[in-house]
């Protein structure tokens, strides 16, 4: 796998899908804002990035909104059931913390907070662990829904794996890796913009977008560098 030429197509990818297409950019703009005003129950911008992650050149137009609906609550419950695993260590951590906090309620001697202390950041540490994890295979999966347009395809475990074996377990990690630390790049970016008065969060929302559909692209090229992209 290539890495420095996915990063470079994505990137002429998004700015092909968005330097020059204002209109376009504005709508992927106030779609995302509904979609995070509406708690991701109204998905349009997620279902944009599934056409993304479908691999689709050039990039989409915003258009057949009902489908972008249908294929936004498809992407959210996809990642919603990989995230079972962390939800449930957390849930389970928490409500142990919260049960000896109240057992221990009015002592004093820091010493005996400390085990109380101790699981619950155990219980933080294993979630991000496991959601780490769990991310090399779900973030495959979801391009596999799109790429496939069938929901099932990001449960067929055995055909993801074999797909991935085919890239290489760790050639896609690594690609993951990278994207992981593009991300932390541009969430660096974003805290700057935010600080710029007035116009910096509007200056956000347009990088944000863009982000967006450069994530897709990655993980759509990196996906179909395992080649034989039908079913399997």
């Amino acid at each position: 796998m290539d890495y420095g030429s996915i990063i470079s197509g994505s990137f002429e990818y998004t700015k092909e899908a968005l330097w020059g297409r204002w209109g376009r950019w504005v709508i992927l703009v106030v779609l995302s804002l509904i979609q995070i005003f509406t708690l991701f129950l109204v998905p349009l911008y997620g279902g944009y990035i599934v056409r993304v992650l479908s691999g689709r050149r050039p990039a989409p137009d915003v258009e057949e909104v009902g489908r972008l609906f249908v294929d936004g609550w498809k992407w959210n419950i996809i990642n919603l059931i990989y995230m079972i695993p962390t939800i449930l260590i957390l849930a389970i951590s928490g409500g142990f913390a919260v049960f000896s906090a109240i057992g221990m309620r009015g002592e004093t001697d820091p010493a005996a907070w400390a085990p109380v202390v101790a699981a619950a950041l155990s219980g933080l540490l294993l979630a991000a662990l496991v959601a780490i994890l769990i991310s090399f295979v779900s973030l495959f999966a979801v391009v596999r829904f799109a790429h496939t347009g069938r929901f099932v395809e990001a449960f067929r475990f055995g055909a993801i794996f074999s797909q991935i074996g085919r890239i290489g377990w760790g050639t896609w990690i690594i690609a993951v890796i990278i994207l992981i630390l593009i991300g932390i790049v541009y969430s660096v970016l974003a805290g700057i913009l935010a600080n710029i008065p007035f116009i910096g969060w509007l200056i956000g929302l347009f990088v944000g977008v863009a982000f967006g559909i450069f994530h897709a692209r990655y993980l759509a090229e990196a996906y179909e560098s395992g080649g034989n992209l039908g079913r399997i």
